[in-house]
């Protein structure tokens, strides 16, 4: 069976296709559309269907709108309580209409789908298909924590033999998404976009403020917790866009974040003592707070935790989807990985270059060419395969550079455009990164969780640890990845440093690169040495030398 999934409320929206119980693709809106999280400056821009995205999903596989078995919409209007969410009333009836209208609209993006193929799907419910249905093992504990669904902002249950059993929800406006998103805008940033802004310049501040946070952010002892109203002006002054921010503002940060793994830790050992589950499967836009994450594994009771790579709003359609094939009685495979984008042969790659009129090479050897690039201190664009489904860089469009200077970390925030407190990540062969890093999972394929860079080793790859002596680290998989394997043992034969700095391809407030012309443009615009677009090298000495 066939089934389509969309998110096309809030923000980052996206389809998924699932056909009989297999992941075929999955892809963000923004990455077609060059709209970073789906928004325009317009009012209600939210709401935009990826009608783009859900167009190639289909002709990935070959499939008409009619030749659909159904449709999964992540948002159930009839959910709604009006007046109940802590929200302008007039805001949420618009929503709310939007949100109903659905199977009209998605008719109209997807000519030939007829409307009552549409299926509502709660939102919380849509967060835990797409971890617990699509994590690596069958039977899981699961814990959603967003900023907000239709009535609720959280839910704790488990799957098991692929059914979901719902042990509590929190309803509205109790929120620790929204907590954090207020704090976000707070600190100068966009909120429901820069969250993790605001989780990086936490470790530049000390938690100060956490006894206060405690009373008024606690849990309840049912699977629940309270946010009361907080003056955030009572820690530190509104920052505007841009503003340079002080050690109140560090400290404010440091606080919220501590809170929130206090809270996350407690719900989590309430979970635990009623599954009994060994597993824990995370989805929600709190649970790309990697260091959250982190603290879970290391103080929480579960063996180990498996994050969804796209835990946002975006990965709701890849679980509305699942959660439609799981109720059609077809089990859910699991996910194969986060390259659920589109990709170009080889071939088209070269046409997009000829078409560019500039110079390239094809090297013998790929990874030994690129990495003499990286060895040489050259910042690399990295262009490969399928694109991520998610917010993480992974291999496929990504910017690679030297992890053992200690400026790469300035210059690659200036080629994005982005503020200097900001870390960059390493990318390690699996089987090594236990010399480098310790704490955290390992492998850890999705950039998910922090890690521990061993003491030795930092004055060795100052690039990519965090002020804290922290990095996020993304492990590679020899079977999985074999490129990416041999680029790093390259650099690694070059440099004695098995790990590569990579940080999204990406200058601040665009999306990631998706197709070639985007990585042609960011190129072109962008302080870059090195573009490798598949099996194909640009030198930026050469384009604009010709």
């Amino acid at each position: 069976m066939r089934f389509l999934g969309i998110n096309a409320i809030f923000h980052d929206p996206a389809a998924a296709l699932v056909v009989d119980g297999e992941v075929v693709a999955a892809a963000e809106e923004e990455r077609f559309s060059r709209r970073k999280h789906g928004k325009r400056p317009v009012p209600f821009s939210a709401w935009e269907p990826p009608e783009l995205a859900a167009a190639w999903c289909l002709e990935q596989a070959g499939l008409r709108p009619e030749d659909l078995d159904a449709v999964a919409y992540s948002y159930d209007p009839a959910l709604v309580e009006p007046g109940g969410q802590g929200q302008d009333e007039r805001w949420e009836d618009l929503r709310t209409t939007y949100a109903r209208r659905a199977p009209a609209f998605l008719s109209t993006c997807l000519p030939g789908l007829d409307p009552a193929q549409v299926r509502f799907v709660p939102h919380h419910i849509a967060h835990a298909a797409s971890a617990g249905l699509a994590a690596p093992y069958r039977d899981s504990a699961v814990l959603v924590c967003d900023g907000r669904g239709e009535a609720v902002s959280h839910l704790a249950g488990h799957y098991r033999d692929g059914e979901l059993t719902v042990l509590a929800t929190q309803r509205l406006p109790h929120s620790l998404g929204l907590m954090y998103e207020d704090v976000t805008q707070h600190l100068g940033f966009l909120r429901s976009s820069d969250e993790y802004k605001v989780m990086a310049l936490a470790s530049y501040g000390r938690p100060r403020f956490l006894p206060e946070l405690r009373e008024l952010v606690h849990t309840t002892g049912d699977g629940g917790f309270r946010v009361e109203q907080v003056d955030w002006n009572g820690y530190a002054k509104a920052l505007r866009k841009g503003e340079p921010w002080s050690d109140d503002h560090a400290d404010l940060a440091a606080s919220v974040q501590a809170r929130l793994e206090e809270v996350l830790l407690e719900l989590t050992a309430w979970l635990h003592e009623r599954t009994g589950e060994r597993h824990l499967t995370m989805a929600g836009g709190v649970a790309l707070n990697c260091v959250a994450n982190t603290r879970l594994l290391a103080e929480g009771p579960f063996d180990d935790i498996w994050v969804q790579p796209a835990a946002g709003d975006s990965g709701t359609a890849l679980g509305g989807a699942l959660h439609l094939a799981q109720a059609h009685g077809e089990p859910a495979a699991p996910m194969p990985g986060a390259d659920l984008g589109r990709g170009w042969s080889d071939a088209e790659l070269a046409a997009w270059l000829d078409v560019a009129r500039v110079p390239y090479e094809r090297p013998a050897d790929l990874a030994a060419a690129v990495a003499a690039e990286l060895a040489a201190d050259r910042i690399v664009a990295w262009f490969q395969g399928r694109s991520e489904y998610g917010p993480r860089a992974l291999g496929r469009r990504s910017l690679l550079a030297h992890p053992g200077r200690p400026g790469n970390t300035e210059r690659l925030n200036d080629v994005k455009g982005r503020e200097q407190f900001r870390p960059i990540a390493p990318m390690v062969l699996a089987e090594r990164a236990p010399e480098i890093f310790t704490r955290g999972p390992m492998p850890s394929p999705y950039m998910l969780f922090v890690h521990d860079v061993r003491p030795e080793w930092r004055d060795r790859v100052p690039a990519v640890v965090h002020v804290d002596g922290t990095a996020r680290v993304q492990t590679v998989e020899r079977a999985r990845d074999p490129l990416l394997a041999r680029l790093l043992e390259e650099f690694d034969a070059r440099t004695g440093l098995p790990v590569v700095v990579n940080t999204s391809l990406n200058t601040a407030g665009r999306p990631m690169v998706d197709d070639p012309r985007d990585a042609l443009e960011c190129f072109g615009s962008a302080p870059v040495d090195v573009l490798v677009l598949g099996p194909y090298v640009i030198r930026r000495g050469e384009v604009f030398a010709s």
